[in-house]
């Protein structure tokens, strides 16, 4: 057929509410969509993303194809499969001579480029539309961050409030206050009694994609097995109203803790469907507010939850858009080690590196104090490349997006922005995994002592970042007092802390790279 307009949807746009498809006619416009090497290739994704994005589009496909359209849908092995979005799309361009190229704008800098670039190159104009998905578009977080010398959160966070009505009671929060992060800090006990986590069995569709995923990736990082994630909007669904039912209401006061026989504990696991476009962020959280309402949750759980998705999630992308290209190299510590096996293999000494190392690579997930306080901790006090750990954040991770990961990493994690995102370092010592966790009860180095070969590298590691990155950390306030501790300890002390943090970085660098 000739297409009046050809829709190309992308594999985190698989919203049927998306932009490129509003107005779309079965009878006049085609839909293309491809699994192309170029996207699952340009870092190596975990087997399990890479699994869960095709089977997403080709269940999403067939969705389409039931609504009538004609969907033009390129799989990674079929014959003359040109390997990239551009190729494709030239090739699909010669069937329907459309008279229209639309597609929603990417999620990503590189890929927008790309697009950009199609008008020079294509014989049809291109028709870039907004993604409505997002309460804040690039224009209204750009006009938000206008003049402001500081960009915090917590102000465009009150703001996004305001405009959706969560949790408000007409001017002012629910409850009296906009944060309730202060009741989400409680460590957590293993919970015999808790709701068994519901999963999706694959169909036919996901074991073929598990097979050719299997084929193809096997040289990536990650596991296969065990695959259960939603692939389609309703079983998506049917997850959001367990999470609703079973978890949330314990969300809040263990959003922040960390157990070795739990790695989910209460936390949603959702992210993987509302990146992709299963699930809406702004539905998920009314249903979580109507959970607050009918008195089945309380208000730090419903609270906790909607803050990460109306504030951090829309932050991270309002900050990626507003700083690009160029935040992506930013390394304001200058911090240059690369990144060390362990975050491959797990094999490491350190009973917290491994433990979320080793869930990463079977789940391709950890929740969010896991990556940052245990491995972007680690790199941070470290002196790991930020590039290099954002490129292991997105390669690991089945939620991680550019957008939404970049910001998390060289901004929060590793504070390679040198404040524009967040207040402070996210930098601890032992103390803080040991109060959060039940790692430290196994592992070879004892919390408890601070210095020498059987002390708790990060201990060591945390009084050594803030020595060697003083001359750019001493003035920040929120730093105050903890360099006042450091100016209280003796000489001896300090050396200590100096010297035992040289061995472990010594011992870090003469290790030979496998990966």
């Amino acid at each position: 057929m000739k297409a009046r307009h050809l829709i190309f949807i992308l594999g985190d746009q698989l919203s049927a509410g998306i932009s490129s498809l509003e107005g779309a006619d079965p009878k006049r416009d085609a839909v293309l969509m491809c699994e192309v090497m170029e996207e699952a290739t340009y870092v190596r994704h975990h087997p399990k993303k890479i699994a869960f994005i095709f089977s997403a589009m080709r269940h999403f496909a067939e969705d389409l194809r039931q609504k009538g359209f004609t969907v033009d849908y390129q799989r990674l092995d079929a014959p003359g499969n040109t390997g990239s979005f551009t190729g494709e799309l030239q090739r699909a361009i010669t069937r329907f001579e459309p008279q229209t190229v639309r597609i929603t704008e990417p999620g990503e800098w590189r890929v927008l480029q790309m697009i950009e670039a199609w008008a020079g190159i294509l014989p049809c104009p291109v028709d870039i539309l907004e993604d409505t998905r997002f309460l804040s578009s690039r224009s209204e977080f750009a006009a938000w961050a206008k003049n402001r010398q500081q960009l915090r959160m917590e102000f465009f966070y009150r703001d996004m409030r305001r405009k959706t009505g969560l949790l408000m009671r007409g001017d002012d929060p629910e409850g009296g206050r906009w944060n309730f992060d202060a009741e989400n800090r409680k460590p957590a006990s293993p919970d015999l009694f808790a709701p068994k986590r519901q999963g999706v069995a694959p169909d036919h569709i996901t074991k073929e994609v598990l097979d050719l995923v299997g084929r193809r990736f096997k040289a990536h990082f990650g596991s296969l097995a065990n695959f259960n994630f939603a692939v389609t909007a309703t079983d998506a669904d049917i997850l959001l109203e367990s999470f609703i039912a079973d978890q949330l209401a314990t969300f809040g006061e263990r959003q922040d803790a960390m157990l070795s026989s739990d790695p989910f504990l209460s936390h949603s696991l959702l992210s993987f469907y509302i990146n992709a476009g299963l699930l809406d962020p702004l539905d998920v959280c009314r249903r979580v507010e109507t959970a607050y309402l009918a008195g089945n949750v309380p208000l730090n759980s419903a609270e906790g939850f909607i803050r990460q998705i109306i504030g951090w999630r829309e932050y991270m992308r309002g900050v990626y858009w507003l700083k690009m290209p160029d935040y992506r190299d930013a390394n304001f510590l200058d911090a240059e080690r690369p990144l060390p096996d362990f975050y491959w293999t797990g094999e490491t000494d350190m009973n917290c590196v491994h433990t979320v190392v080793s869930e990463t690579r079977d789940n391709a997930y950890a929740h969010h104090i896991q990556r940052l306080m245990i491995t972007g901790n680690f790199a941070l006090l470290a002196g790991i490349r930020p590039q290099a750990v954002h490129e292991w954040y997105l390669e690991v991770y089945a939620d991680a997006y550019e957008w939404v990961e970049l910001p998390n990493v060289i901004g929060m994690s590793q504070f390679a922005d040198g404040g524009f995102l967040g207040s402070k370092p996210y930098a601890a010592g032992g103390n803080y995994i040991h109060r959060m966790s039940d790692y430290c009860a196994t592992c070879r180095y004892d919390v408890k002592k601070k210095t020498g070969e059987k002390a708790c590298p990060f201990n060591a590691l945390y009084w050594d970042f803030l020595d060697r990155n003083s001359g750019k950390l001493k003035r920040n306030q929120r730093l105050g007092p903890v360099y006042a501790a450091w100016s209280k300890m003796t000489e001896a002390q300090r050396n200590d802390y100096r010297h035992s943090a040289a061995a472990f970085l010594a011992k870090l660098d003469s290790a030979v790279s496998t990966y």
